[in-house]
């Protein structure tokens, strides 16, 4: 081909690599934070049960994850509104900033209230640094990378989930539980200066172009009426500056808080907090996600529900298989540990596989296979791990199949939405699928949690689970009937989610590199 002006031949744009001179520095920014985030996440979980036994607050255990589930709503919200006004920077160092408080908080805490405080803290930044991470991966990396990007970035979570655990534990047993969090802040530091460094660099251009990533030679689906390619800014909430965002975000965390706490409660006050909830949540929660996702309109919308459903599926029997494994089959913590590292691990393969095949399959095909594999992984692991008279390595295996699922399946979500959005509205799409998914994890794991406390009330066969019995202060029995009940919510939520994913966009997720031009196989 030549050029008409000219008469010379036209180049090739060279192709844009994830660890090219182009977005090295960003990409190991936003790994070392993804990485941060990680240790986290795996070495709190860890040393909860020392903290609330050194403060004596076995009574508030519950706390320490739903204060800081609730407030990353509020942060996912206002950082993405933030970097669609004004840029990623700033609503960054703010996380980070929230984020490191938080730590320090919890660090000097003198009780279990003031730890509940700093974790509500470490919610509000973590929601926020994940709203601009994956918000600048759809503002900055073209369609082709993105899905490697993603792959890489599950890739993060490996060494915290095969380390993080047993350090945070060797170091708590040996010194404190209180330099958990403090020796997290100098993390914070590194990856911060690294990743803000990188952004100042990166600035806020597009390098994917107008549509936001999407390939002018891959046709929009003829099957899927109102599709957002046609009207990409009509499904997506304005974008508003003021104290809007704020209010409907902690509306939308107070209603869930009430709502959780309604369908959790055993009492007859369960139902006017659930009707609180309702009322406080529903209207602002729509006004902050698609138009149309809780009907799971075609495209972006139908992508943001999926994804708090496919969440659940996931994270609702995810909650609850440690405790399959150390009541039921009355096995040690470290091979309830060994079960969730193996579907941590294997979620990275997952996500390599969908990096492989999104030149030239859609995001309707990477999530449907990913969460009917899911299904089928929850449904037989919940059979597997109940049934004494199955091997316990069937029940680990069919949970790291559960991984390999949610592998596939997760990354296509958050493309999706990054492709339908226009450029001004990718912190607002990253934002709006981190809420579906923390939503779904935190609805996932309570409605779980309902199942499990309502066999137990019954008169099935039960085994006692010495490890939530400490941490309810009680001689907590966990019935098998519970824990089927649990794993049978997962698998029907994911059901529904496979039903929601038939709406999402038929077109290759990613575009192929130009015909001639550099492969990327390499990254």
């Amino acid at each position: 081909m030549t050029d008409t002006a000219l008469g010379q031949p036209q180049r090739s744009a060279p192709a844009v690599r994830i660890w090219g001179p182009q977005l090295r520095v960003l990409t190991v920014g936003l790994v070392s934070t993804i990485t941060l985030l990680a240790f986290e996440s795996l070495a709190v979980v860890t040393v909860a049960p020392l903290v609330s036994a050194d403060l004596h607050g076995l009574n508030l255990y519950g706390w320490l994850t739903g204060a800081f589930f609730l407030t990353t709503v509020v942060g996912l919200v206002l950082a993405g509104a933030a970097m669609d006004r004004a840029g990623p920077i700033r609503p960054f160092v703010v996380g980070l900033l929230v984020f490191g408080a938080g730590l320090a908080v919890a660090a000097t805490a003198v009780d279990m209230e003031v730890v509940i405080v700093g974790r509500g803290l470490q919610g509000l930044g973590d929601g926020a640094i994940a709203a601009v991470c994956f918000g600048t991966v759809g503002r900055t990396y073209p369609a082709q990378v993105r899905p490697k990007v993603f792959a890489v970035l599950a890739t993060a979570w490996v060494v915290p989930s095969l380390g993080g655990p047993a350090a945070a534990a060797f170091l708590a047993e040996q010194v404190s539980w209180r330099w958990v969090f403090g020796g997290l802040i100098p993390l914070v530091v590194v990856a911060g200066a690294v990743t803000v460094g990188a952004l100042r660099v990166a600035g806020t251009a597009v390098l994917s172009g107008p549509a936001s990533g999407a390939s002018d030679d891959v046709p929009a689906a003829p099957d899927v009426p109102g599709s957002p390619a046609t009207d990409r800014a009509g499904v997506w909430p304005a974008v508003e500056a003021g104290t809007g965002p704020l209010v409907r975000a902690v509306r939308v965390a107070a209603g869930a808080g009430l709502l959780l706490a309604g369908v959790t409660s055993r009492s007859l006050l369960g139902i006017p907090l659930v009707v609180a909830g309702l009322l406080a949540g529903i209207g602002p929660l729509r006004r902050l996600l698609p138009a149309g996702t809780l009907r799971a309109r075609p495209g972006a919308p139908a992508a943001v529900a999926v994804r708090g459903l496919l969440a659940f599926a996931f994270f609702g029997a995810d909650t609850f298989v440690p405790l399959a494994i150390t009541s039921v089959r009355h096995s040690s913590t470290t091979v309830a540990g060994l079960a969730v590292s193996t579907a941590a691990v294997v979620w990275t393969a997952g996500s390599w596989t969908q990096a492989r095949l999104s030149a030239r399959r859609s995001g309707r095909f990477l999530v449907t296979v990913g969460l009917g594999t899911l299904v089928l992984a929850v449904a037989g692991t919940g059979m597997a791990l109940l049934n004494t008279q199955v091997p316990l390595a069937v029940g680990v295996a069919c949970w790291g199949l559960a991984g390999f699922g949610i592998g596939i399946a997760y990354s296509p979500i958050m493309n999706v939405a990054l492709n339908e959005a226009p450029p001004d509205r990718q912190g607002m799409a990253s934002s709006a699928v981190s809420l579906s998914d923390n939503l779904g994890v935190t609805f996932g794991a309570g409605l779980g949690g309902v199942a499990v406390a309502a066999g137990t009330a019954t008169n099935h066969p039960a085994v006692t689970d010495a490890a939530a019995g400490a941490v309810n202060g009680a001689g907590y029995v966990a019935s098998v009937a519970g824990l089927a009940g649990a794993f049978a919510l997962a698998t029907a939520v994911g059901m529904v989610g496979l039903l929601a994913a038939r709406r999402l966009p038929t077109t290759a997720l990613a575009a192929a590199p130009a015909a001639g031009g550099p492969d990327d196989r390499a990254g």
